[in-house]
């Protein structure tokens, strides 16, 4: 019995089938009329169930196989894009940095000094050297001996100056010598470089002078100095005096960021004669 109701199934299905087809031709050869309109009526409201449900298996079968072959395309898009957003990132959060590094070169401490903007394009360091080169030279009004400043304070100096580029000892050089004062500007010293990685110490300063950790050391500007006056070079990190030694022990850090480096300032000066 469940046999022969499967078959009438069966047999309505492809009779539905065969009358739709018949109506299909009949209607693109133009020879229909009222009868087989109205024939066509009725088979499109009896086998619109059946046509939506085989489309409602074939579809997803057909977009499945579809996203399949175009997968491997799409990945390739989505991972272009992804490097795509990564180097705009990149490109914003340089220009950002730049944008931070320049207002910070704002410095009030050179007062109306003319100045020359200048990008660092290479490093060089060792035990005892530490240097910096700059895309700015004679030809940009960069010439040797003028400071050179940035973001928190000194720097250091030019000490070589091409067509185009230039060369600066940091201030934590080992040949580096800066005269300051501190203490309202009632005692001097001398902050000597003492090579990358190592703290920079304030020498010439008188036994027992008192100092407090933070103090700030300024270029003194005094004859003959290569530095204008006022400039922050050094901050005390600490101080002492040993049993009988002729000077304080005293180890200073620099105020300029010298980890940030990526614009600094050329002083246009040199010393009054």
């Amino acid at each position: 019995m469940p046999r022969s109701r499967r078959s009438r199934r069966t047999l309505t299905v492809v009779v539905l089938v065969v009358l739709s087809l018949s109506l299909i031709s009949l209607d693109l050869n133009g020879r229909t009329h009222s009868l087989t309109s109205g024939v066509k009526s009725v088979a499109n409201d009896v086998y619109a169930p059946l046509r939506q449900g085989v489309l409602d298996v074939i579809n997803p079968i057909g977009n499945f196989f579809a996203g399949a072959f175009h997968y491997g395309s799409v990945q390739s898009e989505n991972e272009r894009l992804q490097r795509t957003i990564g180097e705009l990132q990149a490109q914003q959060a340089e220009r950002t940095f730049e944008q931070r590094q320049l207002r910070e070169l704002r410095l009030p401490f050179l007062q109306s000094l003319p100045t020359v903007t200048a990008q660092t394009i290479d490093e060089y360091s060792s035990n005892f050297t530490a240097t910096i080169t700059l895309n700015k030279g004679r030809a940009d009004g960069v010439d040797v001996g003028y400071p050179v400043v940035g973001a928190g304070g000194l720097v250091g100096q030019v000490i070589q100056s091409f067509h185009h580029t230039c060369v600066v000892r940091l201030v934590t050089d080992g040949q580096s010598k800066v005269g300051v004062t501190f203490g309202n500007n009632q005692l001097t010293g001398i902050v000597d470089g003492q090579g990358p990685g190592n703290a920079m110490t304030a020498d010439l300063v008188a036994p027992h002078t008192p100092v407090h950790k933070g103090e700030v050391m300024f270029t003194s500007g005094l004859d003959a100095a290569s530095y204008p006056p006022g400039i922050p070079v050094a901050s005390v990190v600490s101080f002492h005096t040993a049993a009988g030694a002729s000077q304080e022990s005293i180890e200073v850090h620099p105020k300029a960021d010298l980890s940030q480096l990526a614009y600094v300032d050329v002083v246009q000066w040199v010393p009054p004669t």
